[in-house]
């Protein structure tokens, strides 16, 4: 999967992450992420998501379709919630 095929990714399981988690609502508005944070969340959420599907004895995320953004939504929203539970913390 080329570049575009992981932002296209990113932004779609970033932007469905957040809203599955309500991560936006929760923050004031200038607190939020704009476009470019949700796609760094969906990617990262991608590597998180094919990480864990790779430990589990799955295939991770090889090209560009409907398992590769259910794989990044997953690793998108383990991230949030980990980034929500830190921030709670403080």
């Amino acid at each position: 999967m080329g570049i575009l095929g992981w932002i296209v990714v990113g932004l779609v399981a970033g932007a469905f992450a957040q809203s599955a988690t309500r991560f936006n609502r929760r923050r004031a508005p200038d607190q939020r992420l704009g476009c470019v944070g949700t796609v760094a969340v969906g990617v990262a959420g991608g590597m998180i998501g094919g990480a864990l599907f790779s430990w589990a004895g799955h295939d991770g995320i090889d090209e560009f379709g409907l398992r590769s953004m259910a794989v990044a939504f997953i690793g998108a929203v383990v991230l949030l919630l980990v980034v929500n539970a830190l921030a709670g913390r403080r």
